[in-house]
């Protein structure tokens, strides 16, 4: 494997946008950024004359509706009993289109009453998940389309790393990944996207890494290291810079062996996010010091030159 720098993404295909269909003000908010909902939790109130005026209509053509179908089609003609009951369906639809909730809409006809019909409605989440963009001040107009608030499900989340194209070429979609949190421990996951392009400034590929999230040690905009198992060629291991020294001029790492600790010498490739790949000298499975590499150089050359000069 071989170690990648990254940041972190919400998962787009568990992520939900909000946005009111026509213009409006903002009049209530109900919820904050990093705040968990369920699906249905009131989001923001807005008002809007527009939607006062389709409220309005509604009330009207339902209370017609009403009337023609009591009178029954004994009483009025077919033309007048349809007209009433398409324009009732239309205003319920006009409201619906606009973006106002079912259960909004079944209330005010429940009520019956002309001055209900103020304009004012809620948008509400249409998923779980937590709020990860709150986007709008009260009192504020905005535009149809603005995205006010934006809902992931961070149970799972994208790690997009970037890659140099070599590297690009050795994994391929499914390939096993780690990803470190800044906790320390390591969360697996799997490649589920390759970019085709490569980026002009910083000639690399992106490889989109899914991971699980469920102790929600992970949130977009983090950056992380994250180990992706190379699919093509030899496969490459990756060792903390740190485990790295040069003894005799030669890149050496410390193997542990049993009680005793052997320098063997190694072939590196890539260094990335504090990790460099190691291409020949170990193998996957070996234990190899990390810490305190320098002072276990310096005390294997005093033993040399002890050896050397007791003959």
């Amino acid at each position: 494997e071989f170690i990648a720098p990254g940041e972190v993404t919400a998962n787009r295909y568990k992520t939900a946008q909000v946005a009111p269909r026509i213009s409006a003000q903002i009049v209530e908010r109900h919820i904050v950024r990093g705040e968990k909902v369920e699906e249905g939790a009131p989001l923001v109130t807005l008002s809007s004359v527009e939607m006062a005026e389709a409220q309005g209509a509604l009330i009207i053509n339902d209370k017609e509706w009403r009337r023609v179908r009591n009178l029954g089609r004994d009483v009025v003609s077919e033309k007048r009993y349809v007209e009433a009951e398409v324009a009732r369906q239309q205003a319920h639809a006009k409201l619906l289109s606009f973006g106002m909730a079912e259960q909004e809409v079944a209330a005010l006809l429940k009520s019956g009453d002309a001055s209900k019909a103020t304009g004012r409605f809620i948008l509400f989440a249409p998923q779980s998940g937590t709020i990860v963009r709150d986007d709008f001040t009260l009192g504020e107009f905005v535009d149809p389309g603005r995205v006010l608030v934006e809902i992931s499900d961070e149970s799972t989340v994208w790690v997009e790393a970037r890659l140099t194209a070599e590297q690009a070429q050795r994994i391929a979609v499914g390939a096993s990944a780690r990803v470190k949190s800044s906790a320390g421990h390591w969360e697996e996951g799997e490649v589920i996207q390759l970019q085709h392009a490569l980026d002009e400034t910083t000639r690399t590929l992106m490889a989109r890494v899914e991971i699980g999230n469920e102790d929600d040690d992970f949130h977009a905009g983090q950056f992380v290291d994250a180990a992706i198992a190379a699919g093509g060629g030899d496969e490459t291991l990756a060792l903390p810079e740190s485990a790295v020294v040069l003894m005799d001029g030669a890149p050496t790492v410390f193997r542990i062996e049993g009680d005793e600790i052997e320098p063997v010498s190694v072939e590196t490739g890539t260094a990335s996010g504090g990790w460099i790949e190691i291409a020949s000298g170990v193998s996957a499975g070996d234990e190899i010091v990390t810490e305190q590499t320098f002072l276990l150089k310096s005390l294997i050359q005093k033993t040399k030159m002890g050896e050397g000069h007791g003959h």
